[in-house]
């Protein structure tokens, strides 16, 4: 059911994201669908073949079975359950580490991969709308510390009790990668979906930007409240409407605040980041919310090639100071 409903979710952005313009005499568009790291996937590309596009699809079947905290064997599964051993995991898994490592320097902490023993707590997606134990919340957020995760060339320590999850940075490394792919195949025309992540390769075939719907906020999924151009990089957007419940009057989302272990609360409805590199705007995304609007602009204005939208939950509008480039008017 919840593939079903995912499905469904993906179909209506897809119309949303206005995929039109003119294919080239030789090539036509060409589309894609999977399901990974429990996100519908669809690739869309201007190709002669299909299949190449399923060929994508099983890069993103192995990046899951290597970096999915739930499938048994992958290099996190391996780590978590490691009991404070060194475990020897890919390049690809060090990377990832590595990266979050400096942006969580960077953010103070406000994005953390070991979120793992607060978040495998709550329950955003099966309708439940249950609250965890606060005492256990409190007690499973001392086990949240990033400087804790040791990387030593392959090997890789995390101290016993504590657990990683790459869900906030792991969809944005997988896109980047079969974006790589897919241009490694010949694909000059193409827009990858991964869920908020939205990665292009070039241009439309008619030499114009993509677009890209930044979701209303208070509004049915695939209703938009502003439009972005996509010119062949990455357009990330993180939000509290994504996932999350109602209990007793308040709304819980699935944005946790690392030193609390509850949703962070602050003005902010979500968070869009503009970027080359889509592991970078999947983690920035994340740090930039918990930051809320000031500091995280801040943060953002101090990288350089990366811009923000913000949208307060009053529908209030702020941007860095070059994002501009990227709203349609």
């Amino acid at each position: 059911m919840m593939k079903m409903r995912a499905l469904a979710l993906l179909l209506t952005l897809v119309c949303a994201l206005s995929l039109t313009g003119c294919a080239s005499a030789q090539q036509k568009k060409q589309t894609a669908i999977g399901f990974y790291l429990d996100t519908v996937i669809t690739l869309t590309a201007y190709v002669d073949d299909a299949a190449v596009l399923n060929d994508a699809l099983e890069e993103c079947g192995r990046y899951e079975r290597l970096l999915s905290r739930t499938v048994e064997g992958s290099d996190v599964w391996r780590i978590n359950h490691a009991q404070g051993q060194p475990v020897e995991v890919s390049g690809e898994t060090v990377e990832l580490l590595e990266t979050a490592r400096q942006v969580s320097a960077l953010s103070g902490g406000m994005f953390d991969v070991t979120i793992a023993p607060v978040s495998t707590m709550w329950d955003f997606t099966s309708g439940a709308a249950v609250v965890p134990d606060a005492d256990a919340i409190a007690a499973a957020a001392k086990l949240v510390d990033y400087t804790k995760v040791k990387t030593d060339g392959s090997l890789v320590t995390v101290p016993e009790g504590m657990m990683i999850d790459l869900g906030g940075i792991a969809k944005g490394y997988i896109a980047d990668a079969v974006k790589g792919y897919l241009v490694g195949r010949g694909v000059k025309s193409a827009v990858l979906s991964f869920g908020g992540n939205i990665v292009t390769i070039g241009m439309k075939p008619d030499g114009s930007p993509w677009k890209v719907g930044i979701q209303d906020i208070d509004k049915p999924t695939g209703e938009y409240m502003l439009v972005a151009l996509n010119f062949g990089g990455s357009t990330v957007t993180s939000g509290i409407y994504e996932r999350g419940f109602e209990a007793d009057g308040v709304y819980y989302h699935h944005i946790l605040d690392p030193s609390t272990g509850w949703p962070v609360q602050n003005e902010l409805a979500s968070v869009t980041i503009f970027s080359d590199s889509s592991m970078w705007g999947d983690a920035l995304a994340t740090a930039a919310f918990s930051l809320g609007t000031e500091a995280g602009a801040k943060l953002i204005e101090g990288i350089d090639g990366v811009e923000a939208v913000f949208i307060a939950r009053d529908r209030s509008v702020s941007v860095t100071s070059g994002a501009d480039q990227y709203l349609a008017q």
